[in-house]
């Protein structure tokens, strides 16, 4: 049987705002910070005390909406939304229900099928909860509150059922979270739980107008546990459905250990959630001014700069894509473009996405943490496009760069690096090595190709990688050839 996945995300964004959304308590990050230390009677829901909008949080959730080419309400309402957990204080959580910040809007991802729109239904404001520990000693299971991150402003991001697969699921989430860091009102480091995913699945016959029943999976915190969840889940479903069984409408959680989701409780549908409007916050009024003054301060977004490096830089779409991921990447190379005064910008966006990638993995960084600035790496790689240095030379001087933080000029001179181009010392190292292989050279000759590549490399480790590898490859096929035997093939 043939079954279509129908997916649909939610996703929850922490605004990177100072305070929190209707209180003065600082936000705090809540991995580091002592439990409890930053909660005051607002947002730890104690009777008689009235909540205060944070501004700058609405100005944060206007810029998101705007990027997504939303249409934002002119007035929104908050809305109580009741349940009772340990970790909600008040019993309810201030939200955005019937009429939110912004609805409509678009997302555009490139995937391996090409480009796809996932439509966005709506974005809206609301708080997030406190945190809740488990904890189990001397064989005695409970669980400790700390309500430092209750009452931090949430943005809630709700997508159309437009996603079919789970690599575009993965697409979608990794889109958002650039789009979220362009703008500056989201850190995106989801292992500490600022940017939370929620899809909600659903299978159908690939013939069939008619829905499945969905399942959300809840707080995925990493694009790899998304994948994998969601995968599995179509898989699970896919395969209750060819059962002749039915899908129980339910929330469900991941467990990365053993690799499959389990169910945490039955699906809640929105009237079990109580809605009404918030009785003590008024209306949330929103100008033309502001949208305005917004719109104007949007920064270049992720796919108007990827287009833009394609077109201004000649860079294919996929090492545009790597470039345009994260904003500190996209600045770090257009200043390392900038101070190119040989090199192209093509060399640049290669070495960057090649060695000085590997060296921050290794190293465990982030860009904006190198060591190696973009001028310093400019530098380098002019040398290797003036011929000064060939490429192993300048892997082995970044390297150094990297660990010792010296030129690459000083680290070029001091290890005696330069590139030999002298046609005659490369045609006496070549001579050299074919005299002192002829079996090798005889065996080149009957046909063993491959051979040349070994000869070559004998004449770079001759001239101790310093020789320019293009004079190399020709005097070699040159002297080869001179000396080629009538008879040879």
């Amino acid at each position: 049987m043939q079954f279509k996945p129908v997916i649909g995300l939610e996703v929850h964004a922490e605004l990177a705002t100072q305070s929190k959304m209707f209180c003065a308590c600082p936000v705090v990050d809540s991995t580091q910070a002592e439990p409890n230390s930053a909660v005051c009677p607002v947002c730890a829901g104690m009777p008689g005390t009235l909540p205060v909008l944070n501004r700058r949080a609405v100005e944060y959730g206007l810029r998101v909406a705007l990027a997504l080419e939303c249409e934002v309400a002119p007035m929104s309402i908050f809305a109580r939304k009741n349940y009772f957990y340990p970790d909600l204080p008040k019993g309810y959580q201030i939200s955005q229900y019937e009429q939110p910040l912004a609805r409509n809007g678009r997302l555009i991802i490139q995937t391996s099928q090409g480009e796809r729109t996932i439509r966005i239904r709506r974005v809206h404001l609301e708080e997030d909860t406190g945190k809740l520990t488990h904890c189990q000693v001397n064989g005695e299971s409970y669980s400790l509150v700390d309500l430092n991150r209750a009452g931090i402003p949430l943005l809630e991001i709700v997508s159309e059922p437009d996603l079919h697969t789970a690599e575009e699921v993965r697409l979608y989430a990794m889109a958002l979270r650039s789009l979220l860091r362009y703008l500056g009102v989201n850190s995106g480091d989801m292992q500490k739980g600022v940017m939370r995913v929620e899809p909600n699945i659903s299978v159908r016959l690939s013939d069939s107008p008619t829905l499945g029943v969905r399942t959300e999976i809840k707080n995925l915190n990493s694009f790899r546990a998304l994948e994998r969840a969601v995968a599995y889940e179509i898989q699970r479903q896919s395969e209750i459905l060819s059962r002749g069984e039915e899908v129980i409408q339910e929330t469900r959680g991941w467990d990365e250990a053993q690799g499959k989701t389990f169910v945490q409780r039955t699906k809640e549908e929105a009237e079990d959630y109580r809605y009404f409007p918030e009785p003590d916050l008024p209306p949330l009024i929103v100008d033309e001014k502001l949208i305005a003054e917004i719109r104007a301060s949007l920064p270049e977004l992720p796919a108007a700069k990827l287009q833009r490096f394609q077109l201004q830089y000649g860079l294919n779409a996929y090492s545009a894509g790597v470039l345009t991921a994260e904003p500190a990447v996209a600045e770090f190379f257009e200043q390392t473009a900038r101070a190119c005064q040989a090199a192209s910008a093509k060399m640049a966006a290669n070495w960057i996405s090649g060695e000085l990638f590997g060296l921050l993995n290794q190293a465990g960084l982030e860009i904006e943490a190198s060591p190696v600035s973009p001028t310093a790496l400019a530098e380098l790689i002019d040398m290797v496009a003036r011929g000064e240095i060939n490429q192993n030379a300048a892997k082995t001087t970044l390297v150094e760069m990297f660990v010792g933080g010296e030129t690459a000029q000083t680290i070029v001179v001091a290890r005696g690096l330069r590139q030999i181009s002298d046609a005659d010392q490369i045609a006496q190292w070549v001579q050299r090595v074919l005299n002192e292989n002829p079996e090798q050279v005889a065996a080149y000759y009957k046909g063993k190709a491959t051979l040349a590549k070994w000869l070559f490399g004998q004449v770079m480790r001759l001239a101790k990688g310093r020789a320019n590898p293009q004079t190399i490859q020709e005097e070699l096929e040159k002297q080869l050839n001179a000396r080629q035997p009538p008879d040879a093939p």
